[in-house]
Parts: structure tokens; sequence; C-alpha cells
């Protein structure tokens, strides 16, 4: 028997997206952003209120980062959700993060972050707060590669649970994508 919960924005998981921008004077703002997803090849779909500092930001520069949330800097990832950027414009020092300048966009790189795609603006609906970007590069700092790679594990990214308002770590892998279900296809 199932028990029924009507419209909700519940589902698992819920990346913890950490939103990069520069203002106009070339200071770093940050937010964090649970409704997400890859929207097409090489684009992310973000889903953003328009009040936002950094979508004022992005609209103006037309280029941003997404970064990882990860279980090291829970604290200050919830922190930049917590406080906007429109009346604390020191947060991200406030947080703790060190900003750098992306390589391939015009846009921040968080150095307690090590995992962020690099993007340029695509589309934003103002009403709806759907912005597309497109993925210009995926960067890593190489603490979380293995064999060359990212390793989950050593990134420990953070997803958002909406039900129990929650942080959660990734738990262990339990099959392979494109295999595990090949045994079926006989």
């Amino acid at each position: 028997m199932r028990k029924n919960f009507g419209a909700k924005e519940w589902l698992y998981p819920m990346p913890v997206f950490i939103i990069g921008t520069y203002d106009e004077n070339g200071n770093a703002n940050v937010m964090n952003a649970a409704w997400g997803s890859i929207g097409d090849t090489a684009q992310i779909f973000l889903c953003l209120a328009p009040d936002h500092k950094t979508v004022k930001n992005l609209l103006a520069k037309k280029e941003f980062t997404v970064s990882l949330g990860t279980k090291s800097q829970v604290k200050a990832c919830d922190y930049v959700g917590l406080v906007s950027g429109n009346s604390e414009p020191g947060k991200v020092e406030k947080a703790g993060f060190h900003a750098v300048k992306a390589e391939n966009v015009d846009a921040p790189l968080f150095e307690e972050l090590p995992f962020a795609l690099e993007c340029k603006f695509i589309s934003y609906d103002e009403k709806s707060g759907h912005l597309f970007g497109e993925i210009v590069n995926v960067c890593a700092d190489e603490k979380i590669l293995t064999d060359g790679t990212i390793d989950y594990k050593k990134l420990e990214p953070v997803t958002y649970d909406p039900i129990n308002r929650l942080y959660i770590t990734l738990g262990e892998s339990v099959g392979h994508a494109f295999k595990d279900g090949l045994e079926l296809k006989k």
C-alpha cells in the first residue's frame, strides 16, 4: 500500500549546487541551489528565482560556475544558501571560501570545492526561474582523482533531502551502469 503526499518538490538525490558569479565590479558571489540537473548534452539546468544576486550577476556577465557541495564544506555550503548576496556582500569570505578566476569563463571557482562546471549562459525565463547554461569545461582538483578520473569517494559530494531537510553523502556503489542490465537482455 502507498501513501499519497500530493504534489511536492521531493526527489532523490537532489545535488547541492554552489553557483559562483562575479558582479560588475569583479566581486565574487556564491549561492546554494538544490533544484537542477543536466539539461541536455553539455547543458546544465537550474531553477533560480530572479531576485538572487547570483542571477543578476550571471544575467549581466553571461558566465558562471557550478561546484558540488561537499561533506567537508557542508556548513559553508548551507550558509551561502541562507544569506543573500544582496544584503551580505562579504558572504564568500564569511563562508571561508577563497575565490579564484576560472580558466574558461569569467566566474569564480572556490578552492575549497574541488569539482566544478564552468558554464556560459544560454537562456533564462524569469517567470519560471528556469536557467540553462552551456557546460564549457569540467574541472577537478587532482586530490579527488584516482587513476586520472574523478573518484566520488574522495570528492564526498552531498545531496539534499528535501523531505527531512538534511544533507546526505553518497553511499556505496551498487552496480555498473550500461552493463548490469545486459544480463536481462539474454
